[in-house]
């Protein structure tokens, strides 16, 4: 699976900065990080264009609000959106700041997240 493994080890620094505790897992053609083994956040790469996001899931209540921000567009694998999941393009994570602050938006969902079924 090919993802961009300097973004990912972005991603496990502000988690670590943030004290959750987090696991990995290879899915949706890069790295999922999982909190109390939920999906929080994960990395994806383009294929059309090649460029990094940042998979968030969010929850519905934040995701329109979400939407109107720079480099945030749906979640769309089927053709059809994923609610309360997006994905933020290199746009809207261009500075340290702003990918602390789409993944805490991941870990205020978090406990509110449904676990999947094993």
């Amino acid at each position: 699976m090919a993802y961009n493994e300097e973004f990912a080890q972005s991603i496990r620094e502000v988690l670590l900065e943030k004290g959750a505790d987090f696991t990995e897992k290879k899915m949706f053609s890069g790295i999922c990080f999982l909190v109390d083994d939920k999906m929080c956040c994960g990395t994806h790469i383009d294929k059309k264009t090649g460029e990094n996001m940042l998979l968030c899931r969010i929850g519905e209540s934040v995701y329109e609000h979400a939407l109107e921000q720079p480099g945030c567009i749906p979640m769309e694998f089927t053709g059809k959106p994923m609610k309360g999941f997006v994905f933020v393009t290199e746009e809207g994570i261009r500075s340290r700041q702003d990918l602390e602050k789409w993944m805490q938006l991941c870990l205020d969902f978090n406990p509110l997240a449904k676990k999947n079924k094993k």
